[in-house]
């Protein structure tokens, strides 16, 4: 029978607050969620929200104020306490274990000693069942971003929770997945489980939920009806004014190329791996590339690829960089290093231990990409003044807002993070940028700010590769537009003409 939000609260937070030294990430926040309610929470990166179902699931501590759960005062110690009263989580940032199976992760989550070969069976049967097949044996680290996300959803699902958080669950699934998503979530709510639901695509909020509370600067400004606030006025709420949009312009009608691919091709490393097969590709100055693809198809190899984190020894195929009045640039055999100092930027997909190191402040994860240049070492004894200089520059021109003076980067919001991790490369004005996901699970706000700076290089002459799934985004700022299949890439489109049913097409292998 279906449960309904008339029931008694499920969990109610009275006055939460938290506070982490003089910063306040939560203050007297009043929360509520009823059996069978799907709840946004919403906020902009740094409002607080993981903050706050961090507490939930027992992760932290509230400092002031109390959580109840079905009326009875709750306290947890633990996430382990968490999952025994039925309250399960769905990390933005993936909490597996890289050199275990995904039958071992799931496991490690679920109580009791499980049959491995009839789990492995479960595994099978619900991911199937819920439209997120997984394979039990798959080694953890061989799985594509999408892969990793549908381990995590399918090991909070099989805990049966009377709870459920979801942090981002749709980050990087293809809109196919998140709508498959969308029907397991509601089949939860209508079997009584309740839903808190953090996401800051709004058009998934208007379709998903009923309810939308909204959280700014810690606090709680707003509880609305979702579905009669338009996704402008819910932005608005989230930022505290109307949020700016992005206007794209043409693309230079007799701009030069900027990169030329030719041939490029690379065998699977690996079961789990995907070959890259003949890629031929341009990209002028002045434009930005957008690339599609659902995951998996050959976007991580090809990022590897460009970036030289794999290099083609065989030299059989070409990625040339053409400079302004300087001799062409054969990148092929050149590992990273030397490409960024050739006049090459890269953003990487996962920005927590990829494109930053959670345990340096800012000024040390400056040297990162930049330790080839001059100023950042002497000696090689590395220049703190430089390294503090460039990173107080990239978070003054890219508004990254902090919660002390030169945090380590785990300090930081998702958001803010990713907004240095791009500074960082646009603020040496590369000649190429290329970028994967950069705006994989950043707010509104965050997402529009990277975007426009993005298209501002751009109009300064450089040329942009964005590798993504949002397909909002390909189509917000790309001025062409290919498609990644299967290690295949398609020919390049004019975005202002081919429709988003020719891109859908074009990403399942047809068209």
């Amino acid at each position: 029978m279906k449960q309904t939000n008339e029931q008694g609260i499920l969990l109610e937070a009275r006055q939460v607050s938290k506070y982490f030294g003089d910063f306040v990430a939560n203050d007297k926040i009043d929360f509520a969620i009823r059996p069978g309610e799907i709840l946004a929470l919403l906020g902009e990166n740094g409002a607080g929200k993981s903050t706050f179902v961090k507490m939930i699931y027992g992760l932290l501590a509230p400092d002031e104020g109390a959580f109840y759960w079905q009326s009875k005062p709750l306290t947890l110690s633990s996430p382990q306490q968490a999952r025994e009263m039925g309250i399960g989580m769905v990390f933005q940032h993936f909490s597996l274990f890289e050199m275990l199976t995904v039958a071992e992760n799931i496991e490690l989550a679920l109580q009791g000693v499980h049959d491995r070969e009839k789990l492995a069976e479960l595994i099978v049967e619900k991911s199937t069942a819920y439209g997120i097949p997984l394979n039990p044996d798959s080694l953890t680290a061989d799985l594509s971003v999408s892969q990793r996300q549908r381990v995590e959803i399918l090991r909070c699902l099989l805990q049966d929770p009377k709870l459920l958080i979801m942090d981002e669950p749709t980050s990087v699934l293809t809109p196919q997945e998140a709508n498959q998503l969308f029907d397991v979530i509601e089949q939860l709510a209508d079997s009584g489980c309740a839903v808190l639901f953090i996401s800051h695509k709004l058009d998934e909020v208007k379709r998903l939920t009923k309810r939308a509370v909204i959280l700014r600067a810690g606090q709680k400004v707003a509880d609305v009806d979702s579905k009669k606030q338009s996704a402008g006025e819910l932005a608005a709420l989230m930022v505290g004014d109307e949020v700016a949009h992005i206007k794209r312009q043409s693309a230079p009608k007799q701009s030069l190329p900027r990169l030329s691919i030719s041939a490029l091709s690379r065998p699977a490393e690996g079961p789990f791996n995907v070959s890259l097969k003949q890629i031929e590709l341009t990209v002028n100055q002045g434009e930005i590339l957008g690339i599609a693809g659902i995951a998996g198809n050959g976007q991580t190899e090809l990022m590897d690829a460009l970036t030289g984190e794999w290099i083609d020894k065989s030299a059989t195929a070409s990625i040339l960089l053409h400079k302004d009045r300087q001799a062409d640039i054969e990148l092929i055999r050149q590992g990273p290093t030397e490409r960024r100092r050739a006049g090459v930027g890269f953003v990487p997909e996962e920005r927590n231990g990829h494109a930053a190191i959670g345990e340096l402040s800012l000024s040390e994860n400056t040297l990162l990409t930049t330790h080839h240049i001059e100023q950042a070492s002497q000696y090689d004894l590395v220049n703190d003044n430089f390294c503090r200089d460039y990173a107080g520059q990239i978070t003054q021109k890219f508004d990254v807002r902090l919660p002390s003076k030169n945090p380590q980067a785990s300090q930081l919001s998702g958001g803010n993070l990713q907004k240095f991790v791009v500074g960082r490369e646009i603020l040496k004005s590369p000649d190429l940028l290329v970028v994967s996901q950069p705006t994989w699970g950043v707010d509104i706000g965050a997402a529009i700010f990277i975007r426009k700076a993005m298209l501002k290089l751009a109009e300064e002459g450089g040329a942009v590769i964005m590798i993504s799934q949002d397909l909002e985004e390909i189509f917000s700022i790309s001025h062409r537009i290919a498609v990644i299949n299967n290690g295949q890439l398609s020919k390049t489109y004019d975005a202002a003409t081919i429709t988003a049913q020719k891109v859908g097409l074009l990403m399942g292998g047809a068209g």
